[in-house]
């Protein structure tokens, strides 16, 4: 194996899961402008994660569906009020 291509500034950082506010505790080269001052009392750098193990469908069992059928019918459903009042008004300048 190749010798020194791995860093060695590896600290103590804060990862936080804004999605339900959960935080640990870990090693990283990972640069952020946050800090946290952890349970210990001391400031350490935070890294915000969108997603972690607490959160994460396939480990929490939980399904999360996206729902873009949904955002079809509401697309759909706009559409059809729009051509509606486009008619209205067709009919309108008919009489």
């Amino acid at each position: 194996m190749r010798k020194d291509i791995h860093p060695k500034n590896y600290r103590l950082v804060v990862f936080k899961d804004m999605s339900n506010e959960y935080s640990f505790m870990g090693k990283s080269t990972v640069v952020t402008k946050d800090s946290v001052v952890w349970e210990d009392g001391k400031e350490y750098p935070l890294v915000k994660l969108e997603i972690s193990h607490t959160s994460h469908p396939f480990y929490t069992g939980k399904i999360k569906l996206v729902d873009t059928a949904g955002r079809v019918d509401k697309f759909r459903t706009r559409m059809q009020k729009h051509l509606d009042k486009k008619e209205a008004m067709q009919v309108k300048k008919e009489e």
